[in-house]
Order: structure tokens, then sequence, then C-alpha cells
């Protein structure tokens, strides 16, 4: 199935972990370090209590410096500005109808900042694949209609982790959790490593 497909069907805790891999791979962006998430991962798996989510959601936000919705005026990176809105709109409440509307702007966001981040991505080819790539990837990253050739490779691969989340989830439900978070700790390292570099690239 596609990426959307997969949103679409998703249950409650596939999406919250879906929206919260995306945000946990965009972390380095929010100055925060790899642990920062991790209670909310824990809290997604069996014996996590949902209405403790809201609590530890604000405890992440005030960490990571994000206690509202920031506008476009508070910061000059527009990366690490779709991250903070990613936090900012995290749902109070694990619910399914919530989570779906994060997991899927979480999805769309994230993709954005990586097609931004990518040292590949000169022009404006890549964000104009972003819709259709999102309806032809398959989970092994091989394209199903051929409409990923003109993604930069930053952003094919955070497409492929995307698809390959919701697919263990789906897949295995609680017990697909721990092959997600390795998932979004491998795509957290990369997106370091790139920060990184462009950090040192403007000193």
């Amino acid at each position: 199935m596609s990426l959307v497909e997969l949103i679409a069907q998703a249950d409650e805790r596939g999406l919250a972990a879906s929206g919260l891999a995306c945000l946990d791979r965009c972390v380095p962006l929010l100055g925060g370090d790899d642990e920062v998430l991790r209670p909310l991962w824990a809290n997604l798996a069996a014996g996590g209590d949902p209405a403790e989510w809201g609590g530890l959601l604000e405890q992440a936000r005030s960490k990571l410096g994000v206690a509202e919705i920031v506008d476009d005026e508070d910061i000059e990176d527009e990366a690490a500005l779709l991250a903070r809105r990613m936090l900012a709109a995290a749902p109070a409440v694990r619910s399914a109808a919530e989570a779906r509307i994060w997991a899927d702007a979480c999805s769309v966001a994230s993709l954005q900042i990586h097609r931004l981040l990518d040292p590949a991505e000169d022009d404006a080819s890549s964000a104009a694949a972003l819709p259709q790539a999102l309806n032809s990837v398959r989970a092994d990253g091989a394209p199903a209609t051929g409409r990923t050739a003109g993604m930069s490779p930053l952003v094919a691969a955070e497409l492929r982790r995307q698809v390959n989340v919701l697919e263990l989830l789906a897949g295995h439900g609680v017990g697909g959790l721990r092959r997600a978070l390795e998932v979004s700790t491998e795509g957290r390292r990369v997106l370091r490593a790139v920060v990184s570099r462009r950090a040192r690239g403007k000193g």
C-alpha cells in the first residue's frame, strides 16, 4: 500500500507512532537530545496509559522550548519552524481522529524538512514530486509507478521510513513499536549529521 493508504487504514496506536516517529527524526532541529521523546514512545507500549499522553507531551514541549504554536517571525530557519509546528500541533488526547490529522500533517512536514535540508536539492523538482510519491512508493523503497524518480536521496529515505513504521504497526501492533523506534532512531542520526554539516558550512 502507499503511504496515504497506510495512514488511512492505521489504528490509533499506529497513527500516534507515525506522527511521533516523524517528530523524533526531526528532534535535531529542535536542539533536543535523543531521549527527549522516549516517554511518549513508552506511553504507546503495552500497559501505557493513554490518559498520561497529554502530560508527557507537555513535558516534551517544555524541554524543547515549545510551549505554543510558533509564528513565522519567531524563527528564521524554515525547517526548524516546521519541526516546532509539528510538536506544537501534537494532540493532547490520544484518539484515532486527532492522531490521524496529526500523522498526516507530520508526514508532509517531515518530507518537506528533509527536502529543505537535502544538499542534493537544488530546484523545485522534489517539491513537485512529493504528492505523487506519497501515493506511489512501496515499503521496500521501490517506486510503484516510477514517480519517486525525482526525489532527492534524503527525501526518498524519509519516505521509506514513514512507510516502514506504519507497516510495522499494521503488521505487528504493539509488538512493532521497538522496530519502529529503531527505524526512527536511524533516521534521526542521519538528520543530525545533515544538520551538523549544514551548521559547519554556515560557520
